[in-house]
Formats: C-alpha cells, structure tokens, sequence
C-alpha cells in the first residue's frame, strides 16, 4: 500500500452509524478497514471506476468484523472516505480473485 489508511472524526463517525442512515446496514469501525485494507489478498482498484473524484476502492477482508468490506479511500493523503459491508459483484470478484491466488 502506498499510505497508512487513517480516518477524520467525522468521517468515521459517519461509518460508525450507518445503520442509521441505511436500515439494515452494518455499523462499520475503522480498525476494520485498516484490517481490510492490509487484507494480502485485497482488491484494489486505482482509481476506483466508479469515483468521479477518482479515489481508491479497497475491497478486503477483516476478521475482527467477520466480513468483506468495501473501503474508499483519497489518494492525496491515504484517508477514509466511506466504507460497507461488500456485496454483489464486488464480493464475487474478491472472493475469486483470492482462490486464484
């Protein structure tokens, strides 16, 4: 990885009550996604196809959560920006891309 993921106040309270936002959701703590984000076989996309600020899409395992997890983050200085519980197409790509390895 290039820099240490590290999370404003803010921004982790905003991961931190997710589920308040989004009935359902997972509340996620940002000790996950360092874990997610330091996860060997993460998926990594640089910039993240998705992003019109074009920031990076770490998708990666943390076993403190027990889950995937998806984790934006701002290349300019290695911060979080949000992070959820992986699904879809994500989950499937990090989930084959760990078996081919």
């Amino acid at each position: 990885m290039r820099g240490e993921l590290w999370w404003d106040d803010e921004d982790a309270a905003h991961i931190r009550t997710r589920s308040a936002r989004y009935p359902g959701a997972d509340d996620i703590e940002p000790d996950w996604t360092v874990e997610a984000a330091d996860d060997p076989h993460r998926v990594v996309r640089d910039p993240d196809p998705k992003s019109r600020a074009e920031y990076i899409r770490i998708i990666g395992s943390s076993p403190s959560a027990g889950f995937v997890l998806t984790v934006i983050v701002d290349p300019e200085d290695w911060s979080g920006v949000t992070a959820w519980k992986t699904r879809g197409a994500d989950l499937r790509e990090y989930l084959e891309s760990k078996e081919d390895r």
